[in-house]
């Protein structure tokens, strides 16, 4: 009699498994690296549940450290594709999927590389980034990884709080920056909740933040990314200077005036009070 059972769902890391790997793969947690290991299997459940990760997913995963998220997400997603930096990761992260995850191991690959560095993903199309981001890297590794990969339709990240804030505040906010304006170009960004310090080993020295994106087409403009991209970057190079004045070291003062006025934009307006379609209506002008 054959069984009909369907797959074992892969069984999660604890604090005392992730101690236990750490110690079998000779790993130490580096601040350098910003390392810190996700210990609780009730908080990778919240991040897969609010990423939204479905059967039919393909997933990139940044960081995958000793794989706690990544074992969460092999029980829900159609592929996991983990790109890890450091190579005693690497190595030891194969084994760890084989261990606890059987069943779901041919669904999961593994990229030893530098995620800022990466030029393609192996396999399908990436539908959805799931990741705790390397808090010294994150606002970059997330930037780079929307421009790289545009099949990816959603994503959650979990980032250091203050970044969190950043990356999802309105124009007007006192967070609102460059990281709002250029994660707004690709998505509709949004705070999805907070994460405590006790979950990780070894606890950081900051909160952390879940940030929520959803792809959506960036605004219609004939400009290109990177010329929006240098207008928001100096906008706010100086972020309590008006307009009219930072936007001189990208073109004379006569042009700067013509594009803010083709654009409604007030000369005397400050780059915190611009939405990304302003500063791409702005860029496009400079460019005319």
């Amino acid at each position: 009699m054959t069984s009909s059972a369907g797959p074992r769902e892969p069984r999660l890391l604890g604090a005392a498994e992730v101690r236990r790997l750490a110690e079998l793969h000779d790993v130490r947690p580096t601040k350098q690296k910003g390392q810190n290991f996700v210990i609780d299997a009730n908080t990778v459940r919240r991040i897969v549940r609010e990423s939204g990760v479905g059967a039919d997913d393909v997933v990139v995963e940044v960081g995958p450290g000793l794989g706690s998220l990544t074992l969460a997400l092999l029980g829900v997603a159609r592929r996991v594709v983990a790109i890890e930096i450091d190579e005693r990761l690497a190595a030891s992260l194969p084994s760890t999927v084989a261990e606890h995850a059987p069943d779901q191991a041919a669904s999961f690959e593994l990229v030893q590389a530098d995620a800022l560095r990466v030029s393609e993903v192996p396999g399908p199309p990436p539908t959805a980034l799931v990741a705790n981001l390397p808090y010294n890297v994150s606002v970059p590794v997330l930037l780079h990884l929307l421009e790289l990969l545009p099949s990816l339709e959603r994503g959650l990240v979990m980032v250091q709080a203050e970044v969190a804030d950043r990356l999802a505040a309105p124009p007007g906010s006192r967070t609102y920056g460059v990281p709002s304006v250029k994660a707004a170009w690709y998505a509709d960004v949004r705070r999805a909740g907070s994460i405590g310090r006790n979950v990780f080993w070894p606890a950081p020295h900051v909160d952390s933040g879940l940030v929520s994106l959803a792809r959506r087409e960036p605004p219609a403009t004939t400009a290109t990314r990177r010329q929006v991209f240098a207008v928001v970057d100096a906008a706010f190079a100086q972020r309590r200077k008006a307009l009219r004045g930072v936007l001189r070291s990208l073109a004379p003062a006569a042009e700067v005036d013509r594009a803010l006025e083709r654009a409604g934009i007030d000369p005397l307006a400050r780059g915190e009070s611009l939405t990304v379609a302003d500063f791409a209506r702005l860029a496009e002008g400079l460019a005319a």
